[in-house]
């Protein structure tokens, strides 16, 4: 009996590690990126030198890169129109005028990385040249650019199943001859996180988050369903933050930070640095979450149903608890209406009967019991770190 069990136990752990056995192994991506992205800001007219360089002087002005913001990224829009007469990219004259070597050079001077995009169809979302077919020259350009992060769309493609050629250049950048984190932009499509991990050091999971509520909401409910696929070296990404870009209230702001940060998704900032306001900033600054975020066990929250609350549907789920390396965090959304949401740590995944300390990451209230509490307004979110007393 004993030995059935123990096989029948380590069947199970082997089922449950099935997800993360083949991870890519190019040594990045053991935590989720944190960074900034130009393209919410601004979309192409914030594809520059100017503007790469000034968000790189406001991560370090601002405190950001003191909290592990490290990769200052351009979107769409950097390139020329079309390649030059041997096939290569040529970055736009006007908004690189010293090219993108200089621009890398000066942010690695700082401390910092430097990310462009590109796109594995014929050209990018925005008409500018794509990778297909070229992605051996391509992926040798950015390592003489020393670019430090390669985002990868999905427009204008010619195959719909995008696995291969998302492999095709994962290749290419492994035998460039510099490491680059690897973001596969797909829109969740071909069940990416099934075989994300493989290929690249994160995965989108959805369409673009669009800055509302609801896209905050839908994503979000998304990423608790696929959690099991995130891991050390690889995480589903929930696309970049629209905190500070004028539609999320402050609650809603909080939220999409905490479920972002439990979830274990880049956290690629997507305002105008220039323009933040101060309690955007506070939220983007909570080290508390950020430190959620890093953990170095990688394992992301998921949703749990505690005694006699109703069972989780496709919705975003108001119930959601993780491991960390020294404890449990533990979230509670308000996602349909102001409400007071309890919930006793028998309940949660990883903690059981005792008494536990915990810290409120928004609030910074601090306790100890058998239990959790949150008085909450529409949209709103507490986050909780639990620690066995």
């Amino acid at each position: 009996m004993i030995l059935l069990l123990t096989y029948l136990l380590s069947g199970m752990a082997i089922a449950a590690a099935k997800p993360l056995d083949k991870r890519l192994d190019n040594g990045l991506g053991k935590t989720p990126a944190l960074g900034w992205n130009s393209w919410n800001a601004g979309q192409c007219n914030f594809a520059t030198a100017q503007r790469a360089l000034q968000a790189a002087d406001l991560f370090i002005s601002l405190g950001l890169k003191d909290l592990g913001y490290t990769y200052v990224n351009i979107d769409d829009c950097w390139s020329t129109k079309s390649r030059n007469s041997s096939g290569y990219l040529v970055p736009d004259p006007q908004k690189f005028p010293n090219g993108i070597k200089a621009v890398s050079d000066q942010i690695h001077a700082k401390g910092l990385k430097f990310g462009l995009y590109g796109d594995r169809g014929t050209q990018t979302c925005a008409g500018y040249p794509g990778s297909l077919n070229n992605e051996e020259k391509d992926a040798k350009t950015l390592a003489s650019w020393e670019v430090d992060y390669w985002k990868y769309d999905n427009c204008h493609t010619t195959n719909e199943n995008s696995h291969t050629e998302y492999e095709k250049m994962r290749d290419a950048l492994a035998n460039s001859g510099y490491k680059v984190f690897y973001s596969l932009c797909n829109w969740g499509r071909d069940n990416v996180w099934t075989w994300g991990g493989k290929v690249g050091n994160s995965w989108r999971i959805t369409d673009d988050n669009f800055n509302s509520w609801n896209y905050v909401a839908t994503i979000a409910a998304k990423g608790a369903s696929i959690a099991q696929y995130g891991g050390p070296g690889g995480f589903n990404d929930w696309d970049m933050m629209q905190i500070s870009n004028g539609k999320l209230s402050a609650a809603e702001e909080r939220a999409h930070m905490g479920l972002w940060a439990i979830g274990k998704s880049p956290i690629l900032l997507g305002m105008d640095l220039t323009k933040i306001s101060q309690s955007s900033l506070a939220i983007v600054k909570n080290k508390g979450l950020i430190d959620i975020n890093q953990d170095a066990l990688g394992k992301p929250a998921t949703t749990f149903r505690p005694s006699g609350a109703p069972a989780p549907s496709s919705k975003l789920y108001p119930y959601w608890a993780g491991p960390l390396s020294d404890g449990v965090v533990v979230g509670l959304v308000a996602a349909d209406n102001a409400v007071t949401l309890s919930v006793n740590f028998t309940d949660v995944p990883g903690l059981g009967a005792g008494t536990f300390s915990w810290t409120e990451m928004f609030s910074g209230k601090t306790g100890s019991g058998t239990s959790v509490s949150a008085q909450l307004s529409l949209h709103d979110m507490a986050v909780f770190r639990v620690k066995k007393v």
